[in-house]
């Protein structure tokens, strides 16, 4: 039987693997260990093989009265549970960073393909807190210390919170969308999960880039979305110069309508799929 640990209780993520580990109870046996206090540090971490360190505030923010915040929960709180699991001799580390590193979305009509040549160029402190931290995790990486660092797309599913539900929201109230063609990395939770799983079977260690076997544009998601909602959407391209136009100065534009994928090279032999876009849009409906 595997020990796993989940510092950051309550997480979308971390739940969620959870339920999906405890389908197999003779296998695992899976802890979450809330991490807003110090009293983390009293847990004695030896009993555990792996550590999943999924705590950290995941949404953007501009306000530079959080930037401290950020650092010090996004980095330093994730570099010192890693340097205790590595002193209580856990045998592997796994933690969930983010496609954000690699910096803005490209202009609508552009291309942003990340290959495994890519240097991360992170243009805010949140992106920037999740780099130094895989940075700080990587130094700690021995023999019998195996260090993991999960670079997500966008994670959706049921009851997700994000730029997904925004989404929703205008599927199911909004009668027009701009027709515009785009591709977008995502991964449904359940194969994330999958991934997780064969990360913590297979005792792996490395950098990794999990996602859907296939591209999703964002009017392919809004359309799934209101043909589940029984609404009717028109897609139209009246608008879409002025858009074209706009997303020069409004990187919001661009995460809406820009192009930004991990090369499928990158992501292995998507053996963890186990729900494709179309399905896993309609679940997470």
């Amino acid at each position: 039987m595997k020990k796993i640990l989940i510092t950051g209780k309550n997480s979308y993520i971390g739940t969620h693997v959870k339920e999906w580990l405890k389908k197999d109870e003779k296998q695992y046996e899976v802890v979450e260990l809330d991490v807003k206090t110090q009293e983390w540090m009293k847990e004695d971490f030896s009993k555990y093989d792996t550590i999943l360190h999924v705590a950290g505030i995941a949404h953007v923010s501009t306000n530079k009265r959080l930037e401290d915040l950020y650092y010090k929960v996004n980095r330093d709180l994730a570099i010192e549970i890693a340097k205790k699991a590595k002193q209580q001799k856990v045998k592997q580390f796994i933690f969930m960073s983010s496609m954000i590193i690699y910096g803005d979305d490209k202009r609508i009509g552009e291309k942003k393909i990340i290959a495994n040549d890519t240097v991360p160029e992170p243009k805010n402190f949140y992106a920037n807190s999740k780099l130094q931290a895989e940075e700080g995790i990587k130094q700690l990486e021995s023999e019998n210390f195996k260090t993991v660092i999960i670079r997500t797309p966008m994670v959706y599913g049921p009851d997700c919170k994000g730029n997904f539900q925004k989404l929703k929201k205008i599927a199911k109230l909004s009668p027009i969308f701009p027709d515009i063609e785009n591709e977008r990395s995502m991964i449904y939770i359940d194969n994330l999960c999958k991934f997780i799983k064969q990360v913590i079977d297979t005792e792996k260690d490395g950098i990794f880039y999990p996602q859907n076997k296939e591209y999703v544009s964002t009017k392919q998601i809004i359309q799934v979305m209101a043909e589940n909602m029984n609404k009717k959407i028109h897609f139209i391209k009246l608008f879409n110069p002025l858009l074209k136009l706009m997303s020069k100065k409004i990187n919001l534009i661009n995460k809406v309508f820009g192009t930004k994928i991990y090369a499928k090279e990158l992501s292995g032999e998507f053996n963890y799929i186990v729900v494709d876009n179309e399905e896993s849009i309609r679940r997470s409906v």
